[in-house]
């Protein structure tokens, strides 16, 4: 059934995912400084999320650790696909299997207002969508490996095209059911717990990205399985991982199934949560595709959309080709992915720390100051990847000083990354306008990721024509690699758009939030 005309809404616009590790920190900042100044209510507040809202709670994140595993799967095929030595025109078309999550605004309005009733407004759409992502896990887990092998041919070349297909589709249910359980978890949690919606989120998706990407490429590959699991069970080498891709996705998908059913049979849908905005409207579908139309015709909103189109060309050879460059000069893609461990606790840190920084009026003042560096960590890792075949100790190994000269190069990487993300989500939550406040911040978190998406699939599709290599009898030697040509590129395409955008940005800045609204 279609939502209502214009009207006031009885809950807040859901939260979207681009958005959800930030305010996860201010949440935690705020439910400490509140226990501080009253431990009595603090406990009064989990007696009674014990009492109710842990089991919701618990739900919420295994509903975003599903979500998660077909996310980290499809992060995990650039780099396998890189071990079969695919070219970069079949890495640009697989990447555009990662644009679900930056179009979502197209459907979005239609998974919040069109529902059946009797099924219940999130499991409408929750259900069918996780069945589905079972369906597609469970039937191509029988077909994945002629697609990715030709059932173990020799010289067999991936088929790109059915593959990109296969997990565009998977990446779109999960946007949808993306949507539906932000929705669900505004109404599933009470007042007070609320806060944990964003946290769920945060841990939820990635522990299943996790759990699909480094987990899986681990028990893939046949060095890790040979070096520490085969051993702690008594079992020979064998020249293959302990999980294979098709393993993994059957395995997904029963779970999917099966976990699906039980949410659909056993647990209901009820509005715990009595808080409400006064401010935001509630707004059916036609209602906020108009309202969409108007922010895009404001003048500082047309601005900003050029800003975000293109604040990302800088770092597209680096973000998009850096690891698939590493993987090509020998270092396993197990190692590389677990990479993602010790970096986990600097990445839930950093949010918090870079914050109190952005907490003024010109927040995205952060981002301008930390684009050059950014910029520059560029250089650097494009330094690292030359001199990796330098380093190799023996095929496939690397000692433990480039492993850690790889992991201190990607920390300081992520506190830049960091600093400019956590300030445009700061930005973003200055200049949106309250009455439609959940549709203004996520049109502006489709711009963003739109601006990643393009400059990324654009290098990758370039980067097979600026590539030349010299080829004999004995093989084929690079002698214009496209990744150096590319990393200098956009870096001074980066430098040119930090002399356009700095002014741009900062008039951005000097308008008040009455200059954004849309809503009078």
């Amino acid at each position: 059934m279609p939502g209502k005309a214009v009207q006031r809404r009885s809950t807040p616009k859901e939260p979207r995912t681009e958005v959800k590790s930030l305010f996860a920190s201010e949440s935690a900042e705020l439910a400490e400084l509140e226990s501080g100044e009253s431990s009595m209510k603090a406990q009064q507040q989990a007696d009674e999320m014990g009492r109710g809202d842990g089991a919701n709670i618990a739900l919420l994140m295994f509903l975003y650790l599903l979500q998660g595993i077909p996310l980290g799967l499809a992060g995990s095929l650039p780099l396998i696909l890189q071990d079969r030595h695919v070219s970069y025109q079949d890495q640009a078309m697989f990447s555009f299997v990662f644009w679900p999550f930056s179009l979502k605004l197209i459907w979005a309005p239609i998974v919040d207002s069109v529902f059946w009733s009797k099924m219940g407004r999130r499991k409408s759409w929750l259900v069918p969508i996780q069945y589905l992502i079972g369906f597609f896990l469970l039937y191509y887990s029988f077909h994945i490996q002629e697609m990715m092998d030709g059932g173990h041919r020799p010289n067999f070349k991936p088929d790109i095209v059915t593959l990109t297909i296969v997990f565009f589709m998977l990446t779109l249910l999960a946007s949808i059911q993306d949507i539906a359980v932000d929705g669900w978890a505004l109404t599933m949690l009470s007042r007070h717990n609320v806060g944990w919606a964003s946290t769920c989120n945060a841990v939820g998706q990635t522990a299943g990205f996790f759990l699909g990407n480094a987990v899986f490429m681990a028990l893939e590959s046949k060095d890790f399985s040979n070096s520490y699991m085969r051993p702690m069970f008594d079992l020979p080498p064998q020249n293959y991982g302990i999980v294979t891709l098709s393993d993994f996705m059957f395995f997904w998908s029963i779970v999917f199934m099966v976990a699906t059913s039980l949410v659909w049979l056993l647990k209901k849908e009820t509005n715990q949560s009595i808080h409400h905005s006064e401010n935001e409207l509630e707004l059916n579908v036609v209602d906020t595709y108009k309202v969409l139309w108007k922010i895009l015709k404001l003048s500082n909103v047309k601005h900003m959309v050029a800003v975000l189109l293109t604040i990302k060309i800088g770092f597209a050879a680096t973000d998009a080709m850096t690891g698939l460059e590493l993987i090509e000069r020998g270092v396993p893609k197990d190692k590389l992915a677990l990479l993602a461990v010790p970096m986990a606790p600097i990445e839930i840190i950093l949010p918090l720390v870079i914050s109190k920084f952005t907490a003024g009026p010109r927040p995205f003042s952060v981002f301008m100051r930390a684009y050059l560096p950014r910029l520059f960590m560029g250089v650097v890792m494009a330094f690292v990847v030359h001199i990796t075949p330098q380093l190799k100790s023996g095929e496939h190994e690397f000692p433990l000083y480039y492993y850690l000269m790889i992991f201190l190069v990607y920390a300081i990487h992520r506190v830049f990354l960091y600093s400019c993300f956590v300030a445009q989500m700061a930005f973003f939550a200055r200049i949106s306008d309250p009455a439609v406040g959940g549709t203004y911040m996520t049109l502006l978190n489709t711009l963003t990721n739109l601006g990643g998406n393009w400059p990324s699939t654009s290098v990758l599709w370039l980067a097979e024509y600026l590539n030349y290599r010299s080829c004999d009898a004995s093989g084929c030697v690079v002698v214009v690699d496209a990744y150096y040509i590319l990393t200098g590129v956009c870096t001074l395409i980066g430098v040119g758009w930090l002399l356009w955008g700095r002014k741009v940005v900062n008039k951005l800045q000097d308008h008040p939030p009455a200059d954004w609204k849309v809503i009078l």
